[in-house]
């Protein structure tokens, strides 16, 4: 079936809640861990989380090129096998680090899910193959997001069905330079939707795609400053807030 049922439009589906950024997370609560995931569905949230390649091909779900900071061990994700990788234990916790497949199956169409692929330039095809197989037998509805141009141009030509988003921030490290860029980048990805960086909200970039159409999630929210500037100027977050307020 479609990661998107069409009884209602993929907006709706994308826009209906806010997602918790890598699972809910917090003390004992890794990102892109299986309790962070269960904290995001149990507290009503759809989930944001990020995958890449291990060295043998298979979609990892984890955020760092690197192990060290979360995993603590040295090393890259794409040096090791999917075996290998799931036996380092994440830090602070009785977990490893989990396979795509796996969290498909643990989430099994309990909230909506948004996936960014971690994809450096030249593994882009690989991984979105990955993560197409992964999805075919999936039962919920997921939505799938790249800094990389090449994800969502993939996506479009090879699964049209699962709507696809080009991740945006305008400034520092991986920044679309330019207006220009970012333009060519949205061209090239044929994105259906926008996750912008709400540090560059508002944007006249994010404004313009909004009034085509394209529905803008934003991330990551922290503060009630954030929260203000989301709810004027995008249509759902992507959220790291505090779970004690009210």
């Amino acid at each position: 079936g479609s990661p998107m049922r069409s009884s209602r439009s993929a907006r709706d589906c994308l826009t209906e809640r806010p997602y918790a950024h890598r699972g809910l997370h917090g003390p004992g609560r890794l990102e892109n861990s299986r309790a962070a995931f269960e904290a995001a569905i149990e507290a009503g949230f759809g989930i944001e989380l990020d995958v890449q390649l291990s060295r043998d091909g298979e979609a990892m779900v984890f955020h760092d090129y690197a192990l060290d900071r979360l995993a603590g061990e040295a090393g890259k994700v794409a040096e090791r096998s999917a075996a290998e990788l799931a036996r380092v234990p994440l830090l602070g916790m009785d977990e490893t680090i989990p396979t795509l497949a796996e969290v498909l199956r643990q989430i099994a169409g309990r909230c909506g899910l948004l996936v960014e692929l971690k994809a450096p330039r030249g593994r882009a095809a690989m991984l979105c193959r990955a993560l197409e197989r992964a999805l075919q037998s999936y039962p919920g509805e997921a939505a799938v997001m790249s800094f990389n141009p090449e994800v969502g141009r993939w996506f479009a030509a090879n699964a049209p069905h699962v709507p696809r988003g080009l991740v945006v921030t305008e400034e520092g490290k991986g920044g679309l330079g330019g207006k220009f860029e970012r333009t060519v980048s949205l061209w090239r990805s044929r994105a259906q939707f926008l996750a912008y960086d709400v540090r560059d909200l508002p944007s006249p970039f994010a404004a313009a795609a909004r009034a085509r159409g394209l529905p803008v999630l934003t991330w990551t929210v922290r503060s009630p400053r954030d929260e203000r500037i989301a709810a004027a100027h995008a249509d759902q977050i992507i959220h790291e807030l505090p779970q004690d307020r009210g």
